[in-house]
């Protein structure tokens, strides 16, 4: 397992983790140079974020800083009521695959989606099965058009509690199944995202982390699970907050050959609610104790 006490190469900083202070939205292009400033070597930015600042614009701040994208977030969402919206889900996410060629991402990743209207809070229909066929096929069909493009899709199973409204794909085992069926292969073009938040607590990690193997491990995410947390989206612990063995799981992602960068990507009022540098010289400790 790599050692990460003497310096911080291989940390990440999803740009969730200082996207507001004190509820005010920091534009992409300050993260981007406030990362630079903490000699920060890689980012995983959000399409929304993306389209204020503009594709052009951040490709560019991109390659001026040097920084490396361990991943895009996010494609998915691929469940609709009709036909037309299923078509409308596969072209939006053509267009967030072609903005990780641009940007130079490792991989897109995707939140997958659920039931329709349910977040907006009041879902169309309870077929969750017919929401898994659509997430099933949505990810066959945009499979082809990335491996034309040459960039991997990292499915990112979600914690069962947004099972209804963001993701129905909820356990490693699961996404693994979809890569098993649609890549049997084991091309490379198709893998997951271990987001700590969202499977630390699963009984069959680490052996779903060994059936994975380094062909399916696309990318890797830590923070970390506060007790009690008190908002279930927006209150994400920093590492060594809360009761993850982080080094156990990253050490069991390893073994497998992982050898990419370790994505902190945490969501949390209570951290936003500091300075940028604040949030940012804290990831850098602990990712260099906890991680």
């Amino acid at each position: 397992m790599r050692d990460f006490s003497s310096g911080h190469e291989w940390l990440s900083v999803n740009t969730a983790t200082v996207r507001k202070q004190q509820g005010i939205e920091r534009p992409l292009l300050d993260i981007l140079d406030l990362c630079a400033r903490h000699e920060i070597r890689a980012i995983s930015p959000w399409r929304d974020q993306v389209a204020s600042a503009g594709l052009k614009a951040t490709a560019q701040a991109i390659r001026t800083h040097q920084l490396a994208l361990s991943g895009y977030c996010r494609g998915g969402m691929f469940t609709a009521t009709d036909d037309a919206g299923l078509v409308l889900a596969r072209d939006d996410n053509r267009r967030a695959l072609d903005e990780a060629c641009e940007l130079g991402a490792a991989c897109l990743v995707l939140v997958v989606g659920a039931l329709p209207g349910a977040l907006q809070g009041k879902a169309a229909h309870k077929d969750i099965a017919l929401a898994r066929s659509q997430v099933f096929d949505g990810i066959a069909e945009l499979l082809q058009y990335a491996q034309a493009q040459r960039m991997p899709l990292a499915i990112e199973p979600l914690h069962p509690m947004y099972a209804a409204d963001r993701a129905c794909i909820n356990t490693l085992a699961h996404a693994l199944d979809v890569c098993d069926a649609l890549d049997p292969s084991r091309s490379g073009a198709l893998g997951v995202a271990v987001d700590l938040y969202h499977v630390w607590w699963d009984p069959q990690l680490q052996r779903q982390i060994e059936r994975a193997g380094r062909d399916r491990l696309l990318a890797f995410h830590a923070c970390d699970w506060l007790t009690p947390t008190i908002d279930l989206l927006n209150d994400r612990g920093m590492m060594g907050d809360g009761v993850i063995d982080i080094r156990q799981v990253r050490g069991w992602v390893e073994a497998q050959g992982f050898a990419g960068f370790s994505e902190v990507e945490i969501f949390s009022h209570t951290w936003w609610a500091k300075t940028g540098d604040d949030i940012l010289s804290t990831c850098i400790e602990r990712h260099k104790t906890c991680v």
